[in-house]
Order: C-alpha cells, then sequence, then structure tokens
C-alpha cells in the first residue's frame, strides 16, 4: 500500500460527538464513505481508498480519554 495522504491542509473539519455512545467522529470534510482501520486505543483512522486520503476519526469512549489524561 502506498503511503497515505495524511498531511494535506484542509479548509474545513466537521464533528459529531454522541454522548449517549461517548464517541467522537472527526471528518475532513463532508462526511463520506470510507474504511476504518483499529489503530488501538478505541481509534479507529478513516481513509478513502481511491484517493489514499485519510477522511476522519472516530474516537470511541472519549471521556474516559480525557480523564486519564488530567
Amino acid at each position: 500500500m502506498d503511503a497515505l495522504k495524511i498531511l494535506q491542509v484542509s479548509d474545513r473539519a466537521n464533528w459529531d460527538y454522541d454522548d449517549e455512545a461517548d464517541v467522537l467522529y472527526l471528518s475532513v470534510g463532508e462526511p463520506r464513505p470510507a474504511v476504518g482501520v483499529d489503530i488501538g486505543d478505541g481509534v479507529v483512522l478513516r481513509y478513502d481508498e481511491d484517493t489514499q486520503e485519510v477522511v476522519g476519526l472516530t474516537v470511541i469512549g472519549l471521556r474516559a480519554k480525557l480523564a486519564k489524561a488530567a
């Protein structure tokens, strides 16, 4: 697999937080279909297979992560 385009400048980022599930969804631009790869510790990297661009992250258990960091 070629290197993913991670450090591309984006003029837009979107986010949505599901309080009940404690999940943060971050998207570069509008959310779009993507492949998810679990990169550990409750973080899923989402990327577009066609363009090899990172299109978002999903963070599971955000409250616990923030409490641990404090």
